[in-house]
């Protein structure tokens, strides 16, 4: 049997030298190494999604690979890809670290310096695993292809441009097709979907934040099931606690989201820290949400900019939604684009703010009139992100995307700029 080796390892001396161990192995197809953990899981949804079969049998995942831990990766490969044996390279033989990287989902660890007869070991038993895995997974194999769900993280240039707005009604969109959907209030300080939806409940996303293995139960305890039939994890009331949730909770968390559910919206509000930056890394999609002044459209150009600086986002890979548009005014969206370098969203949301007022105002956000410009809008947008199943269709796996940080752990609320990586 040949056994297909993906080798994740970022500093090119020890590619060399894994690579070239690999080569003498027995039957075995070593692929070009990932020098990222993006560049990983990027390689492994595209290949999940072409089939099953398409995936590596084993995955090394060297101690030094960046900016995702490598514990975290194994984990996140483990989750998504669970047919794949995920092998620890390591220089820490230590019971702890054993410890943890099977508690994180790997099927073997081997130290460094590599041996021949040590890496040999734990590549053939990896496969002999994923083999079996494969085996019994028979005729369901094709329902697991995929990273799990589609996430879509929604951010506003700034304050006041309506993020919130756009972010409610695209789940509401989706879940109105028939999918399952989660609404994710990442705005942590200062978060409104509760008021929107008319919502009083006492579990937030910080009481996820200091869980290492968020369970199924102790996801529905924290969850909250609206009349809509959204699952709602909302912002804590009190928004000190906001700094409670890091990047590597955030993660956590919506990757337990994405297990459970075939659409995860997050608002990520208009204020950039560790969690929603990681959300925004984590997302198929990511729309940014402008007015058509200039001021909106500076700071959209900003936050583009520091997406890019911090390796949050790319710009070109960000969709740039134009809200309150009206044909009147100087600036339009080919602008917009122009401006901030985005993909700019298919359709525009008119300026149309008094059919909003009398819903918005009695925190019944959901019951907007379908004859509504801005709702017919924003659900053709939802359309044409791909949340919206098609009627019959059967529901579909999320789309690759940035599942996985290009950053490292970040502190509490300073994002630092990181030099090393891409």
């Amino acid at each position: 049997m040949t056994t297909r080796i993906l080798p994740a390892v970022g500093d090119p001396d020890a590619a060399r030298s894994v690579t070239t161990l690999i080569g003498q192995l027995p039957d075995a197809e070593p692929a070009p190494p990932v020098t990222d953990s993006t560049q990983l899981v990027d390689t492994l949804a595209r290949l999940a999604a072409a089939s099953l079969d398409e995936l590596p049998e084993v995955v090394l995942v060297h101690e030094r690979i960046g900016p995702v831990p490598a514990l975290e990766l194994v984990r996140e490969v483990a989750l998504r890809f669970p047919a794949v044996g995920v092998v620890l390279i390591t220089a820490d033989a230590s019971p702890v670290l054993f410890s943890a990287a099977m508690d994180s989902g790997a099927r073997g660890l081997v130290t460094l310096p590599l041996g021949y007869e040590e890496l040999a070991s734990r590549v053939q038993a990896a496969a002999q695993w994923s083999v079996g895995v494969r085996r019994h997974l028979g005729a369901g194999a094709e329902q697991i292809t995929g990273p799990g769900g589609t996430v879509v993280t929604v951010s506003g240039a700034k304050g006041g441009v309506g993020a919130t707005v756009t972010a409610v009604h695209l789940a509401l969109a989706a879940r109105a097709s028939g999918r399952t959907v989660a609404l994710v209030d990442m705005d942590l300080q200062s978060g409104d979907i509760a008021s929107y939806l008319d919502v009083q409940f006492r579990r937030s996303v910080a009481d996820l934040a200091t869980i290492a293995d968020i369970s199924p139960r102790v996801l529905q305890d924290a969850v909250f099931v609206h009349e809509t039939g959204l699952s709602l994890l909302l912002a804590p009331a009190e928004g000190e606690r906001g700094e409670e949730v890091t990047d590597r909770a955030a993660r956590q968390i919506v990757s337990a989201l994405r297990g459970r559910h075939e659409v995860v919206v997050v608002d990520c509000g208009s204020q950039l820290n560790s969690a929603n930056a990681a959300a925004i890394e984590m997302a198929d999609t990511a729309v940014l949400v402008a007015t058509p002044d200039v001021v909106a459209v500076r700071a959209a150009k900003r936050t583009v900019r520091m997406w890019e600086r911090l390796q949050v986002r790319k710009a070109e890979e960000t969709v740039t939604l134009v809200n309150r548009h009206h044909r009147a005014t100087e600036i339009q969206p080919p602008l917009v684009q122009k401006i901030t370098g985005t993909r700019i969203a298919g359709v525009a949301v008119p300026a149309h703010f008094k059919e909003l007022q009398a819903v918005v105002d009695a925190g019944r956000l959901h019951e907007l009139d379908a004859k509504s410009t801005v709702k017919q809008a924003l659900w053709a947008l939802a359309g044409e992100l791909g949340l919206v199943q098609a009627p019959g269709a059967a529901p579909a796996a999320g789309r690759p995307g940035k599942q996985l940080a290009r950053a490292g752990d970040r502190g509490s609320l300073g994002l630092r700029r990181r030099t090393g990586g891409r």
